[in-house]
């Protein structure tokens, strides 16, 4: 264990009034069994139902949890806002609707146990064959064109120590900035723990992954490498 000041957990809501408030109850309750103090950080972006005003009662229920409002929507550019807005030494995001409560602690406990190391989960099962089949292709793409040691691109939660930088500077707003993300850890050697996840609970909601999306993502993933090379280092002559 070490001495951390504080952890903040970004969490990122879009159109989630319906089931948002149960999610933070569930995440509050379960970190009471964190040794260490955490801030809450729900980033309300472009939301066209009632989850600002359900995540403003929550921030007053709950002292430990901020709402942050954006106007702009996007993981990516939620995700950007919640880092810039957090005030912890250890820094954590994740998809809520996801994310159990017991997962998150369970990688949150490594992530304290090894604070110079990236935790995120590894997520073993998907709601069907297609799900998993598309997401096999794409991590396999993103292991070969960044030398990635990961196998789940896209597993949440992520927690990381403010002390790796380079993370901070992350500069995708859509749901690339996973791939962005593992692709600097692999270029500034970043070591990283991938914790294997079997839930399957979906907390609400429907995913927004489809064939169109997944064909930007195969797409977007070869830009981006474009753009993020990979590093070799130089053997030196004995």
């Amino acid at each position: 264990m070490i001495t951390l000041e504080l952890i903040s957990i970004i969490l990122p809501v879009h159109n989630q009034a319906d089931h948002i408030g149960e999610i933070v109850r569930e995440y509050e309750e379960a970190l009471q069994r964190v040794p260490h103090p955490h801030e809450l950080l729900l980033i309300v972006n472009n939301c066209r139902d009632d989850s600002l005003k359900v995540c403003d009662g929550l921030a007053a229920q709950f002292p430990s949890v901020r709402t942050i409002h954006s106007k702009e929507g996007g993981w990516g550019l939620a995700v950007k806002r919640g880092l810039r807005e957090a005030r912890g030494d250890l820094l954590c995001y994740t998809n809520s609707a996801r994310t159990t409560g017991h997962d998150l602690i369970l990688i949150l406990l490594y992530a304290v146990a090894y604070p110079k190391v990236i935790v995120k989960a590894d997520r073993k099962i998907r709601d069907s064959l297609v799900r998993r089949l598309g997401s096999l292709l794409y991590n396999l793409e993103c292991r070969s064109l960044f030398d990635m040691p990961t196998w789940d691109v896209n597993g949440t939660p992520k927690v990381f120590p403010r002390t790796f930088s380079r993370l901070l500077e992350l500069a995708e707003d859509g749901d690339l900035i996973d791939a962005e993300f593992n692709a600097i850890c692999r270029r500034e050697h970043y070591p990283t723990l991938e914790v294997p996840i079997l839930s399957t609970r979906r907390h609400g909601g429907k995913s927004t992954t489809g064939f169109r999306t997944a064909i930007k993502l195969y797409w977007g993933a070869y830009q981006l490498s474009r753009k993020l090379p990979i590093i070799v280092p130089v053997q030196q002559e004995r």
